[in-house]
């Protein structure tokens, strides 16, 4: 499993963390939330759109609205150059 993610990390997809709420079935007045994760490309979101179809076709819930946030692990490091240090006491 480790592998096949360092593998998608490495072709440029990232973790994509959505939070979709949906109506309960039988209290159309209720909101319910789920999380859903997997490793996506941005800008397209293939899996996520793959997942909200599905949920739409097969899941009784409707969905009232999704959020979700896209982060990629594996980026260009950040650094700086440091050509001295001060120390305050």
């Amino acid at each position: 499993m480790v592998g096949r993610e360092t593998e998608l990390m490495l072709k440029g997809y990232g973790l994509t963390t959505a939070e979709l709420y949906y109506r309960m079935p039988d209290y159309r007045n209720v909101l319910n939330s789920f999380i859903w994760q997997e490793y996506d490309l941005a800008p397209d979101y293939p899996e996520l759109f793959r997942f909200i179809e599905f949920w739409q076709e097969k899941i009784e819930g409707p969905l009232h609205s999704v959020r979700f946030t896209h982060r990629k692990l594996i980026a260009p490091g950040e650094w700086r150059n440091v050509v001295g240090e001060f120390r305050v006491h």
